[in-house]
């Protein structure tokens, strides 16, 4: 696994972490969010140097929907799922999707990482999963069920992308993550950075290795896992 800079990025404020997120109305169901104004087009980037062409692609904690338009309308060889547990964000996403008008994006569905049915198995097997700053504002059981649906819901040698703050090897990457965790923390105990050995470890089990980490803007990290395909005999 390495650690790369990836592709050019877009320049961003030197503020920290992305926080919890903080939304406004469109003046109708759409929400808006600073962060995801901020970091889709970096985000961007990489999905379009690390995803595949075509497929179907399922996003987990979809949020207010501003980033599956934004990468749906970069990928449109993608078909895109979005998927979040909170009825106002899907009732957002929808309403951007109809704004938008993009065909490849589909409606979205309600799924808890956490059960071992996310009620997707239809669509199943995926060609790539995306998570973008969930894992560090939910219990780490959230994370451990995010892993095993992959395992479960991926095809052989489809992708798992993460983005947010991350540590590596214990330690943070800048003091305003630290500051960050410790913020998350206060909220919840169950919240914080999660540091990317555990996640590696946990997702071993599942067929998932990460194959690449992409430095990002203001302190976050892009990880690029891969589900195992079968052995070939050379």
């Amino acid at each position: 696994m390495k650690y790369s800079s990836g592709p050019p990025m877009p320049t961003m404020p030197n503020d920290g972490s992305d926080l919890v997120e903080v939304r406004s109305r469109a003046g109708d169901a759409r929400q808006c969010s600073p962060s995801a104004a901020r970091n889709c087009g970096p985000i961007r980037e990489v999905l379009t140097w690390v995803l595949p062409k075509k497929g179907i692609a399922l996003e987990i904690g979809s949020g207010t929907g501003e980033h599956v338009i934004c990468f749906a309308k970069a990928l449109p060889g993608l078909v895109w799922l979005p998927s979040d547990p909170d009825s106002a964000s899907r009732a957002s996403i929808k309403a951007w999707s109809a704004t938008e008008g993009l065909a490849n994006v589909r409606a979205p569905v309600a799924i808890d990482v956490r059960g071992g049915v996310w009620g997707v198995e239809d669509d199943a097997p995926f060609d790539a999963m995306i998570s973008l700053n969930m894992v560090h504002i939910t219990p780490w059981e959230a994370a451990l069920g995010l892993l095993a649906g992959a395992g479960r819901l991926l095809r052989p040698d489809g992708i798992l992308f993460l983005y947010g703050p991350f540590m590596l090897g214990g330690t943070h990457t800048a003091a305003s993550n630290a500051a960050f965790d410790a913020d998350l923390k206060r909220r919840d105990p169950r919240w914080g950075v999660r540091d990317v050995d555990d996640l590696v470890s946990e997702a071993a089990p599942h067929g998932l290795e990460l194959r690449e980490g992409v430095q990002m803007p203001v302190n976050n990290l892009s990880l690029v896992f891969v589900k195992a395909g079968p052995f070939q005999f050379e």
